[in-house]
This record gives structure tokens, C-alpha cells and sequence, in this order.
């Protein structure tokens, strides 16, 4: 049986359509994955109804496809993991890493995001509670292969972190853990804002036995304000028809020098150039956020 050398993958929440900033970040992590010459998949993050849009995750693979960003295998809907995801926290329960917690979400802004184990120690029940992993004074330590070497210490700079909330909905910290090391992801490329979830991830893979993949933080495209291209800053779904001029100009944004005649031609002959000479070096030389093109 042939072992592969990577497998990545892209893993949208269903909030609404891909917008630049989401093909950006789908364009690098299939042309990573390509070139190494493994797998790429695609998990849909669908496990926040309130936040959800009715349609999107067919829009969103819809959407890949027309960019001839074609996956391996089915797509995996987090929706229909729950079970796992319960039995992870239970494992940690009964290991004495999870205790359920009161607080809401005004104390802890009022701490600056930074949890100070008020629950702890007080044995709280399941019932309306979140469940809440402790962390140790550890350093974590990772290497981005984009912006470098990382360290971060949760008992400092996070505090315990919640992996169940009060409404029952499981955190995107607990679903992404597990799912990676279900699926056997072994390349995790994203967005530099979600960077900060890193080290918690890792904590968490360690509590659970699990490996640790290698992580690639993007830098973020930005509106003219300044803010992260988002479906919540309105970012403009892409347009359909125009899948060669939006590979290209993502191509262009990574910084990977595509020639512009290379506009004209299609979407294969695009995206195999593109897998030719995708370059991570390149990107680490510059991993700022900057604008998106214009458009965009």
C-alpha cells in the first residue's frame, strides 16, 4: 500500500459563498497538497446553525469545482461527527483535563479574553455549563513554515479554554482536532487569524494521543478598510464565469509571479502551472496582509 506524503485539506465554514479571501486559501492548500502529491480534501465546518446560510455549503463546493479545485474523496460534514466529538470529551472528562464552567461571555471579556480558572475547583454539573480544558504552565512551541518559529503559553495568554458551550454546540477547537486526526491530515495551511488557535490545538492533540501536522499560516487579504475579507465584512462572493481571472489574481496575491499571458489560457493549464511553481519560500520572505486586488 502506497503511504502518502501529505494530505491537506480546506475545511469552509457554510456562512455564505467563497469570497477572495476564501479561494485564496483554498488555491494554496490544493497546490501545496498537489505538489507534494498527495491528498487535498474538503471538510465542511457546519456545526454553528445560528451562523449558518441555507445553501452555501452546496454554493461553496459548487464554487471549487468551477475553479477546477477538485477534492479527494467524499466531503466530510462535521455535522455528522458529533458522536466522535462527544466521546473525545468525555475521555477528557473522565481523565480529569475537562471541568464544566459558569462564566459567561461579559466576565470574560472583562478579563481580556483570558480565563483565570475561577470554576475550577468548584465541581460544577454538566447541565447549562461549558466544559472547559485545563491547560498547564507549559511553553508550546511550533514552526510555521510561513511566518516561523511560534511560542505560546496558554496559561498566560489564554487560560483554560472551552470545548463544549453552555448551548451545547462543540467548540471549533475540539471539532478541527479531532477531524484532522481523522482524516490523517498531515499539512494544515490557513489563514494568519487563526494562527492564535495553534497552540491550543496542540495542547489538545498531546491530551489526546494524537500526532501533530505541520501548520502554514497565510497572510489575510484586506478590504480598502483594512479588515479581513470575511462574510461578515460583506466580502463580495466571487463572480461565475470569471474562474481564470480569479485564479490568476489569487496566484498573483501568493506572490507566486504568474505570467500574465497565462490569464488567457484555462483553468487546468492555470492551475498546473500553478502546481509547477508553487512556492512556500516565497511567501515566508513576505508573509504580511495586504490588500486584495482590486475588484475583490
Amino acid at each position: 500500500m502506497q503511504v502518502l506524503s501529505s494530505i491537506g485539506r480546506f475545511a469552509p465554514s457554510p456562512t455564505g459563498p467563497l469570497h477572495f479571501g476564501s479561494l485564496v486559501s483554498a488555491l494554496a492548500s490544493f497546490l501545496d497538497a498537489r505538489q507534494r502529491k498527495g491528498k487535498w480534501l474538503v471538510r465542511m465546518e457546519d456545526i454553528d446553525p445560528p451562523r449558518e446560510v441555507a445553501g452555501a455549503s452546496d454554493q461553496i463546493l459548487k464554487q471549487l469545482d468551477s475553479h477546477g479545485l477538485s477534492w479527494d474523496g467524499p466531503v466530510l460534514y462535521q455535522s455528522t461527527r458529533l458522536d466522535s466529538y462527544r466521546a473525545a470529551l468525555e475521555t477528557l472528562v473522565k481523565s480529569g483535563l475537562v471541568y464544566h464552567c459558569q462564566c459567561n461571555r461579559r466576565r470574560i471579556v472583562s478579563l481580556d479574553g483570558i480565563y483565570d480558572g475561577q470554576c475550577r475547583d468548584l465541581k460544577l454539573p454538566k447541565d447549562g455549563q461549558a466544559a472547559r480544558l485545563r491547560v498547564d504552565s507549559s511553553n508550546i512551541y511550533f514552526r510555521d513554515q510561513i511566518t516561523g518559529d511560534a511560542r505560546q503559553n496558554l496559561h498566560k495568554e489564554v487560560g483554560d479554554f472551552v470545548l463544549q458551550r453552555r448551548d451545547e454546540l462543540y467548540s471549533y477547537q475540539l471539532a478541527v482536532v479531532i477531524d484532522d486526526e481523522y482524516q490523517g491530515i498531515t499539512h494544515i495551511m490557513r489563514g494568519s487569524d487563526l494562527h492564535d488557535s495553534t497552540a491550543r490545538q496542540i495542547y489538545l492533540q498531546r491530551c489526546l494521543g494524537y500526532g501533530q501536522p505541520e501548520y502554514a499560516h497565510l497572510p489575510l487579504a484586506l478590504n480598502t478598510d483594512g479588515q479581513k475579507l470575511s462574510k461578515q465584512n460583506l466580502a463580495a462572493s466571487l463572480v461565475e464565469g470569471n474562474e481564470a481571472s480569479n485564479l490568476w489574481a489569487a496566484l498573483d496575491w501568493l506572490q507566486q509571479s504568474p505570467p500574465k499571458e497565462l490569464q488567457q489560457q484555462s483553468i487546468d493549464r492555470i492551475l498546473q502551472w500553478g502546481i509547477d511553481n508553487w512556492s512556500l519560500n516565497i511567501l515566508a520572505q513576505n508573509p504580511k496582509d495586504m490588500l486584495a486586488p482590486e475588484g475583490y
